[in-house]
Formats: structure tokens, C-alpha cells, sequence
């Protein structure tokens, strides 16, 4: 995947995430453009540390802090305790391999 976080957020303006982004990057793009539930929806469906490190950064945000603290764990990630947009930023980094 050739995108970095810059083009990820340029893509915000589309009307759909980019077909390239994995599913734990799209529940972060659908984060992003203000539908959580679709975010949740997709990362619910899988089991990796990936999906659970948007699962877990998407209940800090709901806020439903100790479902967040469980699945920072499966993500195998501390829990985050700083700005949203600074942990969004590094998921998406992460997980983009920028």
C-alpha cells in the first residue's frame, strides 16, 4: 500500500474509503467521517491486533473506557490516554507501515 496518513486523511473528502485500505483502516477512515457505528461494525468482525487496536481506540472515544482497556489489550497496545487526533494519527501511521 502506497498511501501515507496525509493521503488517508485527503481521502475523508470521498464519499467511500479507498478500496486499498484494510478493514482495520476503514473502521478508522469511518471513524473519521463521523459514522462510528460503521467503524465499529467492521472492526467487531475480526480478531486481529489491528482491528482490536481500532476497536479499542473507537470505545476511548465512545467513551466505554474499561471495553477500550480490554481490547488494548488484545491489541497488545497500552491504553491511550492522550488527544484523539494524536492516537488516530499514530494508529493510522502503524497500521498505513509509514
Amino acid at each position: 500500500m502506497a498511501m501515507n496518513t496525509l493521503d488517508l486523511k485527503e481521502s475523508l473528502a470521498l464519499e467511500a474509503p479507498p478500496a486499498e485500505l484494510t478493514p482495520p483502516l476503514q473502521g478508522l477512515w469511518w471513524e473519521a467521517k463521523g459514522d462510528w457505528d460503521r467503524g465499529h461494525r467492521i472492526v467487531q468482525q475480526y480478531g486481529d491486533r489491528d482491528a482490536a487496536w481500532v476497536h479499542a481506540y473507537l470505545h476511548r472515544k465512545e467513551p466505554d473506557l474499561s471495553n477500550a482497556a480490554y481490547w488494548y489489550a488484545r491489541a497488545g497496545k497500552p491504553v491511550a490516554s492522550g488527544a484523539f487526533d494524536a492516537e488516530w494519527d499514530a494508529i493510522a501511521r502503524a497500521l498505513l507501515g509509514a
